[in-house]
């Protein structure tokens, strides 16, 4: 849930449909100016004793803001005086619900690029958290605090959305206060482009939150998921989350997006500083009826975009939603495999075989799968894991093809290297997470923390 600041054009009135799908078809881009934009989130815990750190207070989030801002090139964003964002010359610092910080990067013409930006990233947050005895877990989840125990970060977006949220789903507040995910942007050429990785995003969702699970702790202990953050979503709102079916039929393009779209309830309009809960209106009803006076803007539409939560969205890029937030070591990862397999043509082919074939009703019961046993969910008689080690083949031959390279020579495969090992074993990080915790961690906060946390390079 991006930080989402409005610009000169986004003031313009929407009174035509096309311009709703001319909102896609013009953001198309030559190859030659695709980048990769990738959003990291991460669970913050007080060192102390592994709860949620609070937003407030002098050892809380905010606090960790103002002294990002004071000693690094960020500008704080506020709202009604509090700090809720950061904004930097290419990239952003948001936070989620419950205080989850975010790294919104900025447009990298390579995974190398991402790299420095999320190493510097690392080090600014792991250097200032440690001065206030916050620690940054690598999991897809608050694994200790419950959720009434979790301060709302006061954005006026998340006021809105949180009753919204218990009125629709069993699972909305905790999607809010308690995930953490990494998230991929990719680029498109143009309409059959953006449909064919939208399709294909939305297909390997199953898998690729298999591959990057890791969020089997939460309230304390284990909680029967390898994926808990991928099972909550599908009870969190079902008009704007998981699968949509008609992305996978005959025909789908802008249009049908738009169709999609219009009809998800809204939540929120923006007006001289004034907040509008809109949650009893579809885009459709405000685009076609207007509300207060007000008429629907090329800003509402990119706001709305941003609250529809399938595994696979298009905004003005193809957004990639499944994968659980990581530790350091495997967080590029995620980028990488986007990379390697939606940027090249035959790639981008290879990884739809493995799965063009579903059914619908298959396409549901593996993505259900996948939030229980992570790389052990079949497909028939096929197991995700073989299915993992082909997609990591084919993204490292994805890029191999483009050739990308560092300064010591190395293209940018080398950032699948851990997670190609892993599936090689079958396993998930999940279950690596369950083992310790269970085993060499014996079930105990402070080595759950020291095991798991972000550090500084050496």
């Amino acid at each position: 849930m991006s930080q989402y600041v409005p610009d000169a054009a986004g003031a313009v009135e929407i009174d035509r449909y096309e311009q709703l799908v001319e909102y896609f078809s013009a953001a198309a881009k030559p190859r030659s100016q695709w980048c990769i934009g990738t959003e990291y989130e991460k669970v913050a815990v007080r060192l102390a004793d592994g709860h949620a750190v609070p937003f407030s207070g002098p050892n809380g989030i905010e606090a960790l803001l103002e002294r990002l801002s004071d000693r690094y090139a960020w500008e704080p964003i506020r709202e009604e005086g509090r700090i809720i964002a950061l904004a930097g010359g290419k990239a952003a610092i948001t936070l989620e619900p419950g205080g989850q910080l975010e790294l919104s990067g900025e447009k990298c013409e390579s995974i190398h690029c991402a790299r420095a930006e999320f190493s510097r990233h690392i080090e600014e947050i792991v250097t200032v958290g440690d001065e206030l005895g916050i620690a940054f877990l690598g999991l897809g989840m608050q694994p200790v605090s419950r959720i009434d125990e979790i301060e709302q970060v006061p954005k006026k977006r998340y006021g809105i959305m949180g009753p919204y949220m218990q009125k629709v789903g069993t699972l909305g507040q905790r999607m809010m206060k308690q995930t953490a995910t990494v998230q991929v942007n990719v680029d498109y050429a143009d309409e059959a482009d953006a449909v064919m990785k939208l399709r294909v995003g939305m297909g390997l969702s199953p898998l690729l939150n298999a591959m990057f699970a890791n969020s089997p702790l939460s309230d304390g202990g284990l909680n029967k998921f390898l994926s808990y953050r991928g099972h909550i979503w599908t009870d969190t709102d079902p008009d704007r989350c998981g699968l949509l079916r008609f992305v996978f039929e005959p025909g789908a393009g802008f249009e049908p997006y738009v169709e999609y779209a219009l009809d998800v309830p809204m939540y929120f309009i923006i007006r001289d500083g004034q907040w509008f809960n809109m949650t009893e209106h579809t885009f459709r009803d405000f685009f076609e009826n207007g509300y207060n006076g007000y008429r629907a803007t090329v800003d509402d539409w990119n706001n709305h975009l941003t609250t529809l939560f399938p595994e696979a969205r298009m905004k003005r890029y193809i957004e990639l939603r499944s994968a659980d937030s990581q530790a350091p070591e495997l967080m590029l990862a995620v980028p990488a495999i986007a990379k390697g397999v939606l940027y090249e043509p035959d790639c981008l082919l290879a990884a739809w075989d493995l799965v063009k074939g579903w059914s619908w009703e298959q396409r549901l019961e593996t993505y259900h799968a996948a939030h229980r046993v992570a790389l052990r969910a079949k497909v028939g008689r096929i197991e995700l894991r073989e299915l993992a080690r082909e997609l990591v083949e084919i993204a490292t031959e994805g890029l191999d093809r483009q050739r990308t390279l560092n300064d010591q020579g190395e293209d940018e495969s080398v950032y699948l290297e851990r997670l190609e090992d892993q599936v090689k074993r079958g396993v998930c990080p999940a279950e690596e997470i369950v083992q310790k915790w269970d085993g060499e961690w014996s079930q105990e906060i402070a080595r759950l923390i020291e095991g798991s946390s972000y550090r500084t390079a050496a």
